[in-house]
C-alpha cells in the first residue's frame, strides 16, 4: 500500500483498463501502415459493444457476443473502405461520418437492451500460478480478452517486422504506387487491413460492455477510439510502443479510479478527465520529436490510390 492506494490491485486494473484501447490500437495500427487513415475507430467500438452486447444476451454466451461484435467492427470497416478505397471518397470526412453513424445507430439498437445484464465472462483458471503472493493477482487473475490482447499485439508486431506479408502492407503505405508498380494489390492490401482493424476495434467494444461495465450505456465507449488513434500517433506506428501508450493510458484510468476509492478529496472531474489530459501531453511531446526528424508517420497515409490505366 502506498498512500492508501494498493499497487497490486492497481497494476491488475491496468492490464484490465487497458484491453479495449490496446485492441483498437493495434488494428487501427495495420489500417495506418497499409496507408489508410480510418477516423471511424470509435463508431466500430460502439457498433462491436452493441453488437457484441446482443449476441451475448440473445445466445447466453459471451464467446459468440465477441465474435458478433468483431464481424460488427468489420462491417463498419469494410463499408469504410468501399467509400475511400473504391468510390474514392475523402478519408477524413468518411471516417468522422461513420464514427457519428456508429453512435447514432448503436444509440437506437441499444434501446432494448438498457438494464440488461450480459453473460458473465469467466476468467482462465490458471491454478496454483493464479494463487502466488504478487504475480498472481497481476499476471494469473483475468479473463481471456486481456491475453488475446497481448498476443494479437505481440503477433502483430512479427507480422510487421518478419513476414513477406507485412513488408508488402508497409510498402504499400509508404508508396502505394510505387507497390502497385511492382505487382502488388494495394486495393486489396487496405481492404484486408481494414477488416482486421474493424474486427479488433468491435472486440475492444465489446470487452466494454460485455466485461468491464458490464451493460449496455449510450455512448459507453466514451472517446476510447480517439485515445486509440491518439495511441497510434503517440507509438509511431510501431505494436510495441502501442502496447505502452495504452497500459499508460490505462494505468492512469485506474490510478483515477483508485484515487476516489482512497478517499482522496480531489474533484471527480478531474481525475476523470486525467488520462485524456496525460494522452494530449505525451501527444504534444511526441510532435516535438518528429520535428527533429523522427518518423511522422507512412508516406502514403490519407492518400487515395486509384490504379493509372
Amino acid at each position: 500500500m502506498i498512500g492508501g492506494i494498493d499497487i497490486v490491485t492497481l497494476i491488475a486494473m491496468l492490464m484490465t483498463a487497458s484491453t479495449p484501447v490496446l485492441l483498437a490500437a493495434t488494428g487501427e495500427l495495420v489500417v495506418e501502415r497499409s496507408g489508410v487513415l480510418n477516423l471511424g475507430v470509435e463508431g466500430m467500438m460502439i457498433m462491436g459493444a452493441i453488437g457484441g452486447f446482443a449476441a451475448a444476451v440473445a445466445t447466453g454466451n459471451p464467446v459468440a457476443g465477441f465474435a458478433a461484435a468483431a464481424l460488427s467492427g468489420v462491417v463498419m470497416a469494410l463499408l469504410f473502405g468501399l467509400l475511400t478505397q473504391i468510390f474514392l471518397s475523402n478519408q477524413v470526412a468518411t471516417g468522422l461520418a461513420l464514427t457519428l453513424f456508429g453512435l447514432g445507430l448503436s444509440a437506437l439498437l441499444g434501446k432494448s437492451f438498457e438494464g440488461v445484464r450480459p453473460p458473465a465472462t469467466g476468467k482462465i483458471d490458471f491454478g496454483p500460478l493464479s494463487d502466488l503472493p504478487v504475480l498472481g493477482r497481476i499476471l494469473f487473475s483475468h479473463d481471456w480478452v486481456v491475453y488475446l490482447s497481448l498476443a494479437l499485439c505481440a503477433a502483430t508486431w512479427a507480422f510487421l517486422k518478419f513476414t513477406r506479408a507485412g513488408l508488402i502492407l508497409k510498402a504499400v503505405g509508404e508508396n502505394h504506387d510505387a507497390a502497385h508498380a511492382l505487382g502488388y494489390r494495394v486495393i486489396a492490401m487496405r481492404f484486408a487491413a481494414l477488416a482486421f482493424g474493424g474486427a479488433l476495434a468491435g472486440i475492444g467494444g465489446a470487452y466494454l460492455s460485455l466485461v468491464r461495465v458490464p451493460q449496455w450505456t449510450e455512448g459507453m465507449t466514451a472517446g476510447a477510439g480517439w485515445i486509440a488513434l491518439a495511441i497510434v500517433v503517440f507509438a509511431s506506428w510501431r505494436p510495441e510502443r502501442a502496447l505502452i501508450g495504452s497500459y499508460l493510458f490505462g494505468g492512469i484510468t485506474a490510478l483515477q479510479l483508485q484515487l476516489q476509492a482512497a478517499g482522496y478529496s480531489i474533484p471527480v472531474h478531474l481525475l476523470s478527465m486525467a488520462p485524456y489530459l496525460v494522452t494530449i501531453v505525451a501527444l504534444v511531446l511526441l510532435s516535438m520529436t518528429h520535428r527533429h526528424g523522427a518518423q511522422a508517420g507512412p508516406g502514403s497515409l490519407g492518400k487515395s490510390f486509384h490504379a493509372s490505366r
